[in-house]
């Protein structure tokens, strides 16, 4: 090989593995931004009202790690069919589960009054809370843990009659209310169950 071949080929064996190195340290700062933006940006201080009326906030639930679903009352499938799986999680998970706090947050303000979400959760589980409040409030909360919702009006023309265009994420939230992890629409309650131990036994 001719020492003019050699030299080329030795800068871009150079430039190839100096590039390469940058791309990797570049992902790896990726990685390790997007891991800490979602442990920042999910959850936070908010004050709502539950079922009974009462004015709380997220320092009533410190102690105890949350499942929290964002829904609402007159949902016709998608929220009571994930509020049972957050149930049967729970029921799987047994004594393992016991100090788990499932939390729903209603984005139906306008119609899901604290005598409203007290009817309805009742029909899941035993220690299930509903949380309600102002539209501001709930627009507040909803931005804090990335919730997406929406009004969709009845073709009708009834502006009583509406459903409510929402994400469906349960999150997992410890002990001193930091996000966990997440568990979409679909996952089954033994996979949920199983998520829910594994992330905190770690």
């Amino acid at each position: 090989m001719k020492r003019t071949d050699l030299i080329i080929a030795t800068v871009v064996l150079v430039v190839a593995v100096i590039t390469g190195l940058t791309l990797w340290n570049l992902n790896s700062q990726t990685r390790h931004i997007a891991k800490s933006d979602a442990d920042i940006l999910i959850g936070g201080s908010f004050t709502l009202v539950n079922q009974d009326g009462k004015t709380v906030t997220e320092k009533d639930f410190k102690g105890k790690p949350m499942l929290v679903y964002f829904g609402y009352t007159f949902c016709p499938d998608v929220c009571p069919t994930e509020l049972q799986v957050m149930a049967s999680a729970l029921d799987q998970l047994g004594e393992a589960g016991s100090d788990i706090q499932p939390v729903l947050i209603s984005i139906d303000p306008d119609r899901d009054k604290p005598e409203v979400i007290k009817e309805y959760i009742g029909n899941f589980h035993e220690r299930l809370i509903g949380l309600t409040g102002s539209p501001e409030q709930i627009a507040a909360v909803a931005k804090l843990y990335r919730v997406y919702y929406s009004k969709v009006a009845d073709k009708g023309g009834d502006a009583n009659s509406y459903t409510m265009d929402h994400s469906s994420i349960v999150y997992l939230m410890d002990k001193n209310g930091n996000f966990i992890k997440h568990f979409n629409y679909g996952t089954s309650p033994e996979n949920m169950a199983k998520g829910i131990k594994e992330a905190l036994d770690r």
